[in-house]
């Protein structure tokens, strides 16, 4: 069903490993025109775009684009006890784990009398993008609005594809999940036409324009993230899920198997990808995955992302070469099943989330390890990171000096500013003592 990547007896460079990399035919680039056609539809038409996009995309019509705060107390409501004991479990886990990613705030003593604060402050508003395409996800209600409660934003909008099989409603357990966190700021609607909604604002819904737009979705979502990012922050391009997992001979093939599966279940565009030194541990999945996939419900969703360009078993000679083909592929997810998983950690520059040992799976940090499961995709780990309440926090830098501390670097803001021909920078320091000696 999976293909197989044979790399032994080869030791592929970086460049040559880029080249060997399983990845989707279709990026973003590609999905970037049609991106672009339904965001500056909404720039233009506002509430009629996102109308007509709901028609065509969702096949809804008729709904109201801004949930009414009934609709969400409705759902919370009906939640049943055992969902919502989990989802507010999970909501505990992630707020834990995102106030340990909130910096303090450091005084530095440059020199007497001169001191610089560093402080985080948090952007004021933000949109959350959940998607609800083949599957329904009240668990990125969670991902995106506790990261940004922790980082202390002011203004929360969430936003959500209408559904069809509950009359153009978000769906109930992600209003629901949304009405755990105290967010009334909701709005159904989906993909590109949601973002480009976030980015530069909606009159006709009072919909103000965000200052960061961030959660997960499929290639046209992450296209449009693209294509605002500059007008908005984003968090990263997290579309269609990816797992990559390296194994040796002392991992259970079972778990392997349903691991690569459970990513696969997402999504015919998922990636899954194993990367091992053992031969007998590539077949012994290879068969277990056949195995596996006829038992579960998604079975078809599955085999089209296992058998896809995007997914295969990749065998090489030894575990510095595996880590070597993850660092070049920069996974989102990424699992490391070996007799020496902590010793291989320290080696992986470029991931998403890393998962240690037989018995932290992928779906843990989809739903309750504490850490975050908006992560960047599509090669993206290698320059930008998950989401978390850094996310929405910015630096900032607070400068004060006295008299005495600006002179002791007057002379050299002088030579420097005359060097870059700028001398006016000099002068604003020196007229500060030329008054006094006036």
């Amino acid at each position: 069903m999976i293909r197989t990547i044979d790399l032994r007896g080869t030791r592929p460079n970086r460049e040559e490993l880029l080249a060997l990399i399983p990845r989707n035919t279709l990026d973003v680039l590609v999905a970037s025109s049609i991106a672009s056609e339904l965001i500056h539809d909404v720039r233009e038409r506002g509430v009629l775009a996102l109308e007509e996009q709901a028609l065509n995309l969702d096949g809804v019509s008729g709904h109201s684009i801004r949930v009414p705060q009934e609709h969400i107390d409705q759902a919370l409501s009906q939640l049943s006890p055992q969902l919502r004991s989990s989802l507010e479990e999970t909501i505990t886990r992630v707020r834990r784990g995102s106030q340990a990613q909130v910096p303090a705030q450091t005084s530095t003593k440059i020199a007497p009398g001169a001191t610089i604060i560093q402080r985080w402050q948090p952007v004021e508003r933000v949109g959350l993008y959940v998607p609800g395409g083949k599957a329904v996800y009240p668990s990125s209600v969670i991902m995106n609005v506790v990261p940004a409660q922790v980082a202390g934003v002011a203004s929360i909008a969430l936003a959500s594809p209408p559904q069809a099989q509950y009359d153009g409603r978000v769906h109930p357990t992600i209003l629901a999940a949304a009405g755990l966190l105290g967010i009334s700021e909701v709005y159904a609607m989906g993909g590109a036409g949601a973002v480009g909604a976030f980015a530069f604002g909606v009159s006709d819904l009072a919909l103000s324009p965000v200052n960061v737009v961030t959660g997960p979705g499929n290639i046209y979502v992450a296209a449009a993230k693209r294509l605002v990012r500059g007008t908005v922050g984003i968090d990263s391009e997290a579309g269609p899920t990816e797992i990559l997992i390296i194994a040796d001979s002392s991992a259970n093939p079972a778990f392997v198997a349903a691991d690569l599966i459970s990513q696969a279940e997402h999504d015919e565009m998922a990636s899954a990808v194993l990367v091992t030194d053992s031969d007998e541990l590539a077949e012994a999945t290879s068969h277990e995955i056949s195995r596996q996939v006829r038992l579960i419900k998604h079975a078809k969703r599955v085999e089209n992302s296992l058998t896809g360009t995007q997914s295969a078993i990749v065998i090489v000679d030894n575990l510095d070469i595996a880590v070597d083909f993850s660092n070049a592929y920069g996974p989102e997810h990424l699992e490391i099943q070996t007799a020496h998983s902590h010793q291989l950690v320290s080696s992986i520059t470029n991931a998403g989330a890393i998962f240690v040992g037989d018995f932290t799976p992928v779906s843990l940090g989809d739903y309750s390890a504490g850490s975050n499961h908006v992560l960047p995709t599509a090669g993206q780990a290698l320059f930008s990171s998950g989401l978390g309440a850094y996310t929405f926090l910015r630096p900032q830098q607070i400068v004060e000096y006295t008299k005495d501390a600006l002179l002791t670097v007057a002379e050299g803001i002088r030579a420097l500013s005359d060097d870059e021909d700028l001398p006016a920078h000099g002068d604003a320091v020196d007229i500060r003592f030329e008054q006094e000696d006036n």
